[in-house]
């Protein structure tokens, strides 16, 4: 973005509740099951059903709205928003608007180096439609299909104040919403299986003279944070190009193609009048005692932003490796409990897991879940270390093996025969045919040339398959030097 203008983003999440059924009946929540069978006359809209209110979902509703800092509303009003689609078999959504749960919260996030607040308008409540599956793309698709076991699933939408100045800013947003509510236990956050879905409206303005601004584009239906990023920094180039041009661009709705990296008009943008919002009249206000907000409020657990603070304290990390570690709760808890599992440095674990398990995992595309490398692994891999039985490289041999069998390190080290090679005597013949067969680099050291050495090392440690301890090759090698 030029120094000209900038880019203003807003963000809506909506975010599927962890509760066992839907929010207004009794039927299983239960994703992959059959299609249109978890379903009722309720969910389906059929005419006389009446809902009613899921307090599981009420009480999810009020957990993820106290840790984003919101205020909950005493009163709270669900209302109608009519609109028509094959995937709201009511003919509206149940949403609230004019007095929803909760509003005024903030989360904080890093931009450039230093802490910025990202103000949160309001966390409300609403029923999610069904699933359409279309033939191609949305816009151009020749027939579509319905599967209304998604239909009145409880959702928590959050939508942001046009805070953000960059599609990054907007990332570590999104990423501290969704650590946020995995923390709380309210959702999975799982974007493949829909639980979370992003819609981010853009528009650029003027930086002398802000009145001098693009009518927004909301992006809809963006189910990966990559996607969202690419999305928005498509819009703001487009709106960018219409600003220095001196055009004007209508407000609307715009679809992503993955394939062009471009988007594409769905509609034109609708206001909440469009939607003939009024009270829904089946259900009444919802007002939480507040000795139970409290209650709620008592019961929130270590929150990412302390939990990175303790990490930096506590295991003396770096703001970069707590930030990496708390950023998923299960990851942060496997590191607390490799840490405490393992009596040496805190980063020695925080590196083993950040560079070599989060390698592993991704390369073989496995959840931590099923992880095979316990803490009691790691701990015992690290004391045949520290005791000097394998060398560091060595264990890189043997982490890998325990991933992928289960095994513990010093069964492996045994079956393998990875033993370190600690005789000095053992070492001392080897390093002299390392000299005898590079004398050039013998001499280059002895000339001056320090980092010879290097090389010589390196043969020595090629000669033994990186079993020689590479403290005593250094040691000796520089004597016989």
């Amino acid at each position: 973005m030029s120094g000209k203008y900038e880019t203003v983003i807003g963000v809506e999440i909506h975010v599927e509740l962890a509760t066992n059924t839907k929010l207004f009946c009794s039927c299983k929540i239960d994703f992959g099951a059959e299609a249109n069978t978890r379903t009722c006359p309720v969910c389906l809209g059929m005419p006389g059903v009446l809902p009613v209110l899921n307090q599981k979902a009420l009480e999810y509703g009020i957990r993820a709205a106290l840790a984003l800092n919101c205020e909950i509303n005493d009163r709270s009003i669900f209302e109608r928003k009519n609109y028509f689609y094959p995937d709201l078999p009511k003919g509206y959504q149940i949403s609230q608007l004019r007095e929803p749960l909760s509003h005024d919260g903030y989360v904080m996030i890093n931009s450039n180096g230093s802490q910025k607040k990202i103000c949160i308008t309001r966390v409300h409540l609403e029923d999610e439609a069904a699933k359409s599956l279309h033939a191609g793309e949305i816009d151009e698709s020749s027939a579509s299909l319905v599967d209304f076991n998604r239909g009145g699933v409880p959702l928590i939408e959050i939508v942001s104040e046009p805070d953000m100045r960059s599609t990054e800013e907007m990332k570590s947003y999104y990423e501290a919403v969704k650590s946020t509510l995995q923390y709380v236990g309210v959702s999975n956050c799982d974007m493949e299986k829909g639980q979370l879905r992003i819609e981010a409206n853009i528009s650029v303005r003027s930086v002398d003279d802000p009145s001098i601004t693009t009518e927004r584009s909301e992006i809809k239906n963006l189910n990966s944070i990559r996607n969202a990023m690419r999305a928005s920094e498509y819009e703001v180039k487009r709106h960018t190009k219409a600003l220095e041009a001196g055009k004007t661009l209508p407000m609307e709705t715009r679809l992503f193609d993955v394939n062009k990296g471009t988007t594409r008009t769905m509609r034109s943008k609708e206001e909440a009048f469009d939607y003939r919002y009024f009270p829904e009249p089946d259900l009444v206000p919802i007002e939480p005692a507040r000795s139970w907000v409290e209650e709620i409020q008592k019961s929130l657990p270590e929150l990412p932003a302390a939990r990175r603070q303790r990490f930096m304290e506590e295991y003396k990390l770096p703001e970069y490796d707590a930030g990496l570690l708390i950023a998923e709760k299960k990851l942060a808890n496997y590191y607390e409990d490799c840490a405490s599992a393992y009596d040496g440095s805190p980063k020695t674990a925080s590196n083993w897991i950040l560079n070599d398990l989060m390698a592993l995992l991704s390369n073989s595309k496995q959840p931590l879940d099923e992880c095979k490398i316990t803490p009691e692994h790691f701990a015992g891999m690290m004391k045949l270390v520290d005791n000097s039985t394998i060398s560091g490289k060595i264990a890189k041999t043997v982490y890998e093996e325990m991933f992928n069998t289960g095994k513990m390190a010093d069964v492996i080290v045994k079956e393998k025969g990875l033993l370190q090679i600690t005789d000095e005597a053992e070492i001392g013949n080897i390093i002299e045919q390392v000299m005898a067969d590079n004398p050039g680099s013998v001499q280059d050291y002895r000339d001056g040339k320090q980092k010879a050495i290097g090389f010589l090392v390196g043969q020595v440690m090629k000669a033994t398959r990186g079993k020689a301890n590479p403290q005593l090759v250094n040691k000796i090698l520089r004597e016989k030097l």
